[in-house]
């Protein structure tokens, strides 16, 4: 048996069949979308202008005039070179590169018919703008898939463009699945003798958070606030949760003469 056949199962330069290898669909491509809390509540419209390849509408995508396109004589078509090194006597490694003449696409165009629109590159560069749904309830890392609209090259099926949202820190709520957290400082007077306060929700609307008479707030409690956290993604009417986390702000000192009052009002310990 040729020592060839032993190691790369088949003629000179075989090992799977004459022809370049090549994927049958291009790469996917990967944007990150930064997005805020409120668009992730409110759902929102997002215009994304990419660059993106596209076949020339000039040469149809052949680089050239009909028939110039010619077979790399380095490679043979194949796109890349083989060598063979004999390492030592009955042992050779066959080393593998992109051709150096036709840049691995196993084929030629003269330059006198080189397509003048894109340069014998077979692609253009194109302004391709994309309107970005964010649903209602979409979290943060989810990703939304555009189809086959990825980079075009002639004999491949388009890969996607994937736009991957990126949630943006907001400075009053965190996000916790469904559920939205709050901190809400307060003075000792107010966790003792009830509060009410309004905060602004995520669209735009005015909440009263208050205690009933005689409730106490303990540093560290936490109120709930059911249907006024994030909606569920396709179900935007269920919501989850807000979450109220009280942080009691201590006086450093009180007056002498105030002691005995607060005493008298107070539990005795």
């Amino acid at each position: 048996m040729d020592i060839f056949d032993m190691f790369f199962g088949g003629p000179f330069g075989g090992g799977g069949g004459g022809g370049r290898s090549r994927d049958r669909r291009g790469k996917n491509v990967i944007h990150q979308l930064s997005v805020s809390l409120e668009e992730l509540y409110k759902g929102a419209v997002r215009k994304l202008v990419l660059q993106k390849n596209v076949i020339c509408d000039k040469c149809e995508g052949r680089g050239g005039k009909k028939g110039a396109v010619e077979v790399c004589n380095n490679c043979h078509g194949k796109g890349i070179e083989v060598h063979i090194q004999q390492l030592r006597p009955g042992m050779v490694q066959q080393i593998q590169s992109v051709c150096r003449e036709c840049q691995g696409q196993g084929e030629r165009i003269p330059a006198k018919d080189r397509c003048k629109n894109c340069g014998g590159r077979k692609v253009t560069r194109d302004r391709k703008v994309l309107e970005v749904h964010v649903d209602k309830g979409r979290c943060d890392g989810e990703k939304i898939v555009f189809s086959r609209e990825g980079d075009q090259e002639p004999g491949l099926e388009p890969g996607d463009i994937i736009i991957v949202l990126d949630e943006k820190e907001h400075p009053t709520y965190k996000r916790s699945g469904n559920d939205l957290i709050l901190r809400m400082e307060l003075e000792l007077v107010e966790a003792l003798c009830g509060f009410k306060k309004t905060i602004k929700t995520l669209d735009d609307r005015e909440l009263v958070i208050s205690t009933i008479p005689g409730e106490v707030i303990k540093h560290g409690d936490i109120k709930y606030v059911e249907n006024e956290g994030m909606p569920q993604y396709k179900n935007p009417f269920e919501k989850g949760r807000l979450l109220i986390q009280f942080f009691v702000t201590f006086p450093t000192k009180i007056p002498i003469d105030k002691i005995p009052g607060l005493e008298s009002c107070l539990p005795p310990a």
